[in-house]
C-alpha cells in the first residue's frame, strides 16, 4: 500500500503565558511518524504530550509486561474480558501492521523516542482506557454492550484480511471511535465518552501541565480527530483542571438491578423446586435434572468450543448447575481454574500471547489465552443454561412437559 503524501494539520494557541502546538496526526500514517520527527528536531519545545494513557503507554514501551501477568487472579477480579478485549485489539492492529506495512502508533513511539533523545519530558494526556470503555458500557443498555463485546471480539479475531477502506477510516479519525463504532447501533451512544470526554481530558491534561509544572511551550502529537475539539475546550480556559480530570476519571455508580437479577432467578429456581417437591417427588426431581442436564451441557459445550482438556469440560457439566444456583461464584472461575491445573501455561506461551493472537487459530493454541476462551465460553454457556432451564422449569410447573 503506497500512501499519498500528506499534510499533517498543526494548530497554535496560547494559554496563559504558555504556548501549545497541536499536532493532528494519522495512527496509521508513516508521513505523520516524520512529522512528529521533524518537529521536535528543529522546534524549541519543553515538553511533548501524546495521546496515551499510563497502560498504553507501558504497553507500547513494554511488550512482554503480559508474561507478568496473574492469570487467575485476572480472571478472579473480574478483568478478563477487559484482558480479551486488549488482545483482540492488539491482534487487529497488529494485522494491519503486517498486511500493510504499517505500524499503528507509530507517531506516538517517535515522540516518545524523540523526546527522550531531546531530554523532553513525556506528558501521558489521554484517559485510562480502562476508564473510558467502562464509562462507554455505562452509556449503553446492557444488551447493546453485550453486542458491542462480542461484535468486536469475532470481527476481531476471526478476520484475516483487513480492507484498505477500514484503513483509511483510521486515518480520518480515532482508533477506538473507529474499531467500536462499527458494532454499535446508535454512534451517538459512543461519541460522548470515547471521543468529546476525552478531547475535554486531554485539553484538562495540558492546562494542568502548564499550571503545575510550568511548561511554556508544549508540542501535543494527538490524533486528528481530536484536533479541533481539544481545541475548543483549551479556548474555554479552562478553570480547574484537576477537577476536570477528577470528574471524568469517576466511574458511574453501577445500577442495583443486574446484581439483583441472579439473586432473583436463583429464588425463583428454588421456589420451583420447592413446589414440584410440593406436588410429587417425581416431578421435584425432573425439575432438578432439567436444571442440572441444561444448565451443565451448555456450559461443557462453551468449554469445549474453546479446545478446553476433556476433564475441563465435565467439570464444567458439573459445576454450571451448582454455581448458577450461588451469584458469588460463576462457572467460567472453576472451569478455568481447572484448566490451568491441567495445563499450565509456559513461560513460552506468555512471551508468545500477544504474537499468537494476531490469527484466530493462535487463539486456541496458546495456553493463556485459550484458558481465557474456556473462561469466556463456559460463563457464557452457563448464563444461557440458566435462561433456558428457568423456561423450561416453568413450562414443567405450568403442565407444559
Amino acid at each position: 500500500m503506497h500512501e499519498t503524501p500528506s499534510q499533517e494539520p498543526i494548530q497554535e494557541l496560547s494559554i496563559k503565558d504558555s504556548k501549545i502546538t497541536l499536532l493532528g496526526t494519522a495512527h496509521v500514517s508513516r508521513a505523520s511518524a516524520d512529522k512528529v520527527e521533524q518537529l521536535i528536531e528543529t522546534g524549541d519545545y519543553d515538553a511533548v504530550a501524546v495521546e496515551l494513557c499510563p497502560s498504553r503507554y507501558n504497553a507500547m514501551l513494554s511488550p512482554d509486561s503480559l508474561a507478568k501477568m496473574n492469570l487467575m487472579e485476572v480472571i478472579r477480579s473480574g478483568k478478563a474480558s477487559m484482558v480479551i478485549a486488549n488482545l483482540a485489539m492488539g491482534a487487529y492492529q497488529q494485522r494491519i501492521a503486517e498486511q500493510f506495512g504499517i505500524e499503528p502508533g507509530a507517531e506516538q513511539r517517535m515522540a516518545i523516542d524523540k523526546a527522550r533523545e531531546n531530554h523532553l519530558p513525556v506528558l501521558l494526556i489521554d484517559r485510562e482506557i480502562g476508564t473510558t470503555l467502562k464509562r462507554t458500557a455505562a452509556n449503553l443498555s446492557w444488551w447493546k454492550r453485550w453486542t458491542l463485546f462480542t461484535g468486536l471480539l469475532v470481527s476481531l479475531i476471526s478476520r484475516e484480511e483487513v480492507e484498505e477502506e477500514e484503513i483509511e477510516k483510521l486515518k480520518e479519525g480515532d482508533m477506538l471511535e473507529t474499531t467500536f463504532a462499527e458494532f454499535a447501533h446508535d454512534r451517538e451512544d459512543l461519541y460522548r465518552p470515547l471521543i468529546e470526554e476525552r478531547d475535554e481530558y486531554m485539553a484538562a491534561r495540558l492546562a494542568q501541565e502548564i499550571e503545575e509544572n510550568g511548561h511554556q511551550d508544549i508540542l501535543a502529537v494527538v490524533g486528528a480527530g481530536h484536533l479541533k475539539g481539544i481545541r475548543k475546550k483549551l479556548g474555554r480556559n479552562i478553570q480547574d483542571p484537576a477537577r476536570t480530570i477528577a470528574e471524568l476519571d469517576s466511574l458511574p455508580k453501577p445500577s442495583r438491578w443486574p446484581k439483583l437479577l441472579p439473586w432473583f432467578i436463583v429464588a425463583l429456581v428454588f421456589v420451583g423446586f420447592g413446589i414440584g417437591f410440593y406436588r410429587s417427588p417425581e416431578l421435584g426431581w425432573q425439575l432438578v435434572w432439567s436444571w442440572v442436564l441444561i444448565n451443565g451441557s451448555l456450559s461443557a459445550i462453551g468449554a469445549a468450543l474453546a479446545g478446553a482438556h476433556p476433564l475441563t469440560v465435565v467439570t464444567a457439566f458439573v459445576a454450571a448447575p451448582i454455581t448458577s444456583l450461588n451469584p458469588t461464584i460463576g462457572a467460567g472461575m472453576v472451569t478455568a481454574a481447572a484448566e490451568l491445573w491441567l495445563r499450565k501455561p509456559t513461560v513460552e506461551d506468555f512471551s508468545n500471547l500477544r504474537h499468537d493472537t494476531i490469527h484466530w487459530t493462535g487463539w486456541w493454541k496458546n495456553r493463556v489465552s485459550r484458558t481465557l476462551l474456556v473462561f469466556l465460553f463456559s460463563t457464557l454457556g452457563s448464563a444461557i443454561g440458566t435462561y433456558v432451564a428457568g423456561f423450561r422449569i416453568v413450562g414443567q410447573l405450568s403442565g407444559g412437559g
